[in-house]
This record gives C-alpha cells, structure tokens and sequence, in this order.
C-alpha cells in the first residue's frame, strides 16, 4: 500500500500502510480527526485483508469515540464479514449497538461471540459489557419504509358467497381478496431514565401503516409504552403500562388499555430465555367484539456459532368477547432462524397456530377453527448504506384454512425497504 503524504495529496511522497496509521495517530493527537478518518477510510480500500480490517478498527473506533455510532457499526460489521473469527470485533460491535440502543441485537451480538470461544482475557470482558447494555443512549429511534406488493392486502377470501343457515349471500368486492402495492411505514422512539444502578425508567411510542391507492384498505397501528426495567444478575424483569389503536380505511376500528410483565435471562454463554405475560381491554368498533385480551409466550434463542442463531417461540392467547362467537382460544409456535454470508444476513421464519372460536356467528353453520401457516425469509445488506440506511427484501406467504369462508384465505407477500436506526 502507498498513500500520499496526508495534507498535501500533490505532492510525490509515499507512504507505507504503517507510516499512514502513523500519520493518522499524529492526526488525532492534534485534534484532526477528519484527516485520521480520510486516511481510515483510504486504508480500509486496500487489497491486504489485514491493512483494511486495522483501518476498518481504527475508524470505527474513532466514529464511535465522535457519537458517530450508526457508522461505527458499519466499519465492525464490514470486518466481520470478512473475519468472523474476529470476537474483539464482535464486542466492539455489541457496546456500539447498545449505545445506539438495540438492545435485542447487542445481547445477540455477544452470544455469538460468546458462540465462538473468547480468550480468558477477553472473556472477562464479558461482564463488562452485559453491564454496559444496561447503561443505553437516553433516546433512539429507528424507522423503515418499504414498498409491500401483496396478492391479498385485506387477508380476506377469493370465495364469492359465503354459506349462511338461510341461504348463500353474495359477497362484495370489498369483502373479497384485492391484490395491490402499497406502502409500509414503520417506526419507534424511545426515552430511558436511570434511576439507580439496577432499575431505569423507560417510554417507547411506535406505529406502523400499510397505506394504498385505495385507502378503504389502509390498515394504521399507533402504540404507547412506559415501564420499569429491574437487572438482577443474569436476569431482567419489565412491568409495562400500555395502550394502543387501530384505524382501517381511516375509521377508528380498536383501542387497547393494559399492562404486562417480561422476565428476560441469559442462560450460559450461547442461550436467553424470555418469558411474557400481557393482559389489555379491548374496545372495538363493533361493540359485540368488545372484551379482554391475555396472551402468554415463552422463547428460547441461541447462538449456534458466530455466524447464526436461532429462536423458538411458544405462545397462547385468549379473547373474550360480549358476543361468544368472537370469543376465541388460539396458540402456536414461530421458528426463527438467521445466518450471516459475507456482507448478507438471510434470516427466515416458520410460524404454526391453532385459533378456535367458543361459539359460531348466528348466520354461519359452523363455529369457526381456523390453521394458519406463516412462512416468510429474507435478506439484508450491508455493503451499500446509502445515507446509513440498510437495504432489506422480505418474502412472505400465509395459509389461513378456517371452517368458514369468511376467515379463510391465501396471501403472497413482499417488501423491498431500507431501514435505519438513530
């Protein structure tokens, strides 16, 4: 590697790969940190593996230090991909992704690197950094848009009458299937507030939208959350206070008040368990929906090596309802499974459930039991970040077979988004 001399690119002076780290440290010590950057950044281009993934360090190291964290992560993960072998890098990136306030991918990044063996030296660094977790930016966010074509936007039958005990009624266009392309929004805020060494105060408000050129079918999600996170060793404990509304075709359609609590611990180096329990009232637009929503899960997610993981999800729900036939009794279980391949992540999802209604709607023959099948996978990519967003392509196919036409359906999916966290 040859570089010209730094502040005067002119000039017919070169440099080696070390004289250029050299230059940058000098850079640095001196308070030129865009100097050290644009010396990191022509070095992290150069053939020698070993040259690139020490400037790609370096610079993220520096851009961490500058609260530049979204391109700190960047440079890690660029490393990585390269060296997946490289569990300092690994840890790097775990503190980086804490700061910025993904949790969730933070712990998973030290399970993989717990995964792959760590020196007793590093691995007392552990600690350290699970400790850290705890200590998030005071607020975040993180948004994603993406254009969501869909053989069946409104999850409804292709059936065009549907059986009834008086005879069969036609069904209208707005009741039946409808293909389209429409756009999904989505996004979350979040504020966090230590209030001892062990318990912090946090609020996160949320929302997604499905909207489309025929906005009968625009489905909009807005939710609010305030709780209390206790640490206790290895384990977390956070009781939540929340509500939530639902709008279809610009019509108020639910609004939820509730609360729930979740027990989160790390089990040996490779593995958490989580545990869930929510209970919320449900006012709906049809009042006869109107009830009380309990649902329970419990996960288990593990690191298989460095590269991938895997979580598997039991869960159960119960809905009552001032009518019986809205009543229902569902549970079921998600598989999820990602894998790292260079500078692409493909992850994919299998989910099985079983709903049951206590009682059938007064015009249809039968009580409604519905199967319904889930599978989606996908890919995201970190090599191009255009304004530090990350290109994601999902595809998604559900079965929902139910006893009656009304509930049963067929849906092909797909998103093509870029997401970005702050």
């Amino acid at each position: 590697m040859a570089a010209a001399a730094p502040g005067n690119p002119g000039t017919a002076e070169q440099l080696s790969a070390g004289g250029v780290f050299q230059r940058a440290d000098e850079a640095i010590a001196a308070g030129r940190d865009p100097d050290a950057e644009a010396m990191y950044r022509a070095l992290a281009a150069d053939p020698d593996v070993e040259v690139r993934t020490e400037a790609r360090f370096r610079l993220g190291r520096l851009l961490a230090a500058r609260g530049r964290l979204t391109d700190a992560a960047v440079q890690f993960r660029a490393i990585l991909d390269e060296k997946p072998e490289a569990q300092s890098v690994r840890l790097e990136l775990a503190a980086v992704l804490a700061r910025i306030g993904d949790l969730p991918a933070a712990r998973r990044t030290l399970r993989q690197a717990q995964a792959g063996g760590l020196p007793p030296d590093v691995a007392l660094l552990v600690d350290q950094y699970s400790t850290a977790l705890r200590s998030l930016k005071p607020f975040g966010a993180s948004f994603e848009v993406a254009l969501a074509p869909s053989t069946n936007i409104n999850r409804a039958t292709t059936s065009t009458t549907l059986d009834t005990i008086i005879a069969p009624f036609d069904l209208s266009d707005d009741a039946r299937a409808q293909s389209g392309v429409g756009a999904r929004l989505g996004g979350q805020a979040w504020l966090n507030a230590p209030l001892s060494s062990a318990v912090r105060a946090t609020f996160r408000v949320s929302g997604q939208a499905n909207l489309y050129r025929e906005s009968r079918f625009d489905d909009v999600i807005a939710a609010t959350e305030a709780g209390i996170e206790y640490y206790h060793g290895r384990s977390r404990i956070r009781p939540v206070v929340s509500a939530s509304t639902r709008w279809f075709g610009g019509e108020p359609y639910a609004t939820t008040l509730g609360g729930g609590i979740n027990w989160t611990r790390q089990v040996g180096r490779r593995a958490q368990v989580e545990v869930e329990f929510n209970a919320a009232d449900a006012d709906y637009r049809n009042d006869l929906q109107n009830g009380q929503i309990y649902d329970a899960s419990i996960a288990a997610e593990r690191a298989f090596g460095t590269r991938g993981g895997g979580r598997v999800t039991l869960s159960a729900q119960r809905q009552t309802a001032a009518d019986p036939a809205y009543a229902t009794a569902s549970g079921g279980i998600t598989l999820l499974g990602w894998r790292e391949a260079g500078n692409t992540t493909v992850f994919a999802t299998l989910a099985l459930l079983r709903l049951e209604a206590d009682e059938r709607l007064i015009l249809l023959p039968d009580r409604r039991k519905d199967w319904t099948f889930r599978a989606s996978g996908g890919l995201s990519w970190r090599r191009w970040r255009p304004l530090g967003f990350a290109p994601v392509v999902r595809l998604s196919f559900e079965r929902n077979a139910s006893t009656s036409a009304l509930y049963d359906y067929r849906r092909f999916g797909a998103d093509f988004g870029l997401t970005r966290a702050f």
